[in-house]
């Protein structure tokens, strides 16, 4: 097991800023305001051949007794139970505040190494930035920059220094489908990502925007891996202020991109709006397979779902290829169903294809309902083979096939869909025009 280090402390004294130092990535939001993280976020850490774990934490207040504040002290409190050695950042410009002090007093009953870790020192007399934190009682304080990376890499030598060094894992081996959970704020993405991992793992709070990260976790369900990403509420362009709520758009969006299958939870309980039909193009638009939850469905009576079932026949009938489920995430009502299909678009979106059969299909569709003619010419559509997954990708060879119009593509689309039994994902066509030898000839 590799060593898991926890990042704590105070608001704004730049946890997310050492965790992305530490992973060399941009996975955690940074802004200059304080309470910007919220719930725990994980990432792989390296130094030379060696890896570990890191979990960015939200600003801890130990003594928060309700509200959202108390939820991301709960969070915390979680990391530290799961911590090998806890990073307890401080403010070297702020200095020692009684907050510290209070997180200090948490720690020390903790069980765990504690480092304190003086941050934002550069440019400072290391002596000066760490003379008032002496008073904590937790050491020699180790002062750093984790925004220029000052001291960063002692930091970590110190960290694993009590942690035997391990054989490495095998690279490569499956770490299953990558799921992103997406919809409107408010609609239940966080209690249903909480209900597929059976824990409080993300805050649910009945309050709009309490995600504003989009938070990937790695669990196991009936011996299968998979990777959740609960991601921030999508609202529309027009409703969007704030600099850090435009990031969190970012960050659902590359959730988006970089995942297998996306889960587009919806509400019974509010009409099926725009906003969902626009998340819906987005997801269809960059490819990715789609499993729709339609959530709360246990707190509508029967007039109201048959019209949601209406509304969504009208709104989402571009959805035809993906499977609906309605759920229950606050009762775990419809879950096992819900991953099932998300195994079978998984397995639709990385399937292999083969090039006869594919060939065979295309000619078949063909006997069906040839392509319209151009002008006094038919396009040629010959043979076809894959071209990628994730979507899958069908190649069609022919000549004059920039004449083959969109009806007809879908026409195409929906006849290998049918002959592969593709459930869940979309399908892209690419067509390659054979080159005409005659064509610069008078």
């Amino acid at each position: 097991m590799n060593p898991t280090i926890v990042l704590v402390g105070r608001p704004n004294v730049g946890k997310s800023t050492l965790f992305n130092r530490l992973t060399r990535t941009r996975d955690a939001l940074v802004a200059d305001q304080p309470g910007l993280t919220r719930d725990r976020h994980y990432g792989i850490g390296r130094v030379g051949e060696r890896k570990y774990l890191v979990v960015d934490t939200a600003g801890f207040d130990p003594v928060a007794k309700d509200g959202i504040m108390h939820e991301m002290a709960r969070q915390a409190e979680q990391a530290i139970a799961e911590a090998d050695v806890l990073l307890f950042l401080v403010d070297g410009r702020a200095g020692l505040t009684p907050h510290d002090e209070q997180i200090a007093a948490r720690l020390r009953r903790a069980g765990r190494p504690v480092l304190l870790v003086v941050n934002k020192a550069e440019g400072m007399d290391r002596g000066m930035a760490a003379a008032d934190f002496h008073a904590l009682g937790l050491g020699d304080p180790l002062p750093v920059s984790a925004a220029h990376g000052d001291g960063v890499r002692q930091l970590v030598d110190v960290a694993l220094e009590p942690f035997p060094e391990e054989a490495e894992a095998e690279e490569g081996a499956d770490a299953g489908p990558r799921v992103a959970i997406v919809g409107r704020p408010n609609v239940g993405k966080s209690t249903l990502v909480n209900a597929l991992l059976g824990e409080e793992r993300v805050i649910a709070f009945d309050m709009p925007g309490t995600t504003r990260d989009a938070i990937a976790i790695p669990f196991e369900r009936d011996g299968r891996q998979y990777t959740l990403i609960d991601t921030a509420g999508l609202r529309r362009r027009g409703k969007v202020f704030e600099a850090v709520e435009k990031f969190s758009v970012i960050k659902t969006l590359q959730a988006i991109e970089q995942c297998n299958v996306v889960v587009l939870v919806l509400d019974a309980a509010q009409d099926i709006s725009e906003q969902d039909a626009h998340i819906a193009g987005f997801v269809l638009d960059a490819g990715r397979a789609l499993v729709v939850a339609v959530n709360k469905w246990d707190d509508v009576d029967d007039y109201r779902r048959e019209r949601v079932k209406a509304d969504i026949a009208r709104k989402l009938n571009f959805l035809g290829f993906a499977r609906f489920h309605y759920i229950s995430a606050l009762k775990s009502n419809g879950i096992g169903a819900l991953l099932k299909s998300v195994d079978a678009a998984y397995a639709a979106a990385m399937v292999n294809l083969s090039t006869p059969r594919l060939t065979r299909t295309l000619q078949a569709a063909l006997a069906k309902q040839a392509p319209p003619r151009h002008g006094v010419f038919r396009p040629k559509l010959r043979y076809a083979h894959q071209g990628g997954s994730n979507p899958p990708v069908v190649v069609i060879h022919g000549t004059a096939l920039e004449h083959v119009p969109p009806s007809y593509v879908r026409f195409l689309e929906h006849s290998f869909i049918e002959a592969f039994r593709l459930q869940g994902t979309p399908l892209r066509i690419q067509f390659r025009t054979a080159h005409n030898p005659y064509a610069d000839k008078p």
